[in-house]
């Protein structure tokens, strides 16, 4: 099973020495995305996209696809 994480974008901001207050200003984002993403909760391609041209960085610098393994199933 596959998720995303926002992993990339906190390290991110550490990198642009900057708080999840400035992204939300910097961005023009509402502080339920913020917290969606603080969960690794999907948010819009428009709203990936207002974090890369405010942070002027890729998406790959916001978030990352990760592999769960799945529950071994038992066949019985």
């Amino acid at each position: 099973m596959r998720n995303i994480s926002f992993d990339p974008l906190w390290k991110t901001l550490i990198d642009h020495h900057m708080n999840k207050q400035e992204l939300r200003e910097a961005a023009g984002l509402s502080r339920g995305t913020v917290t969606r993403m603080g969960k690794n909760e999907s948010v819009t391609v428009e709203v990936l996209l207002k974090i890369c041209n405010a942070l002027d960085c890729d998406v790959v610098d916001v978030l990352e696809i990760k592999e769960f393994p799945q529950e071994k199933r038992n066949n019985t």
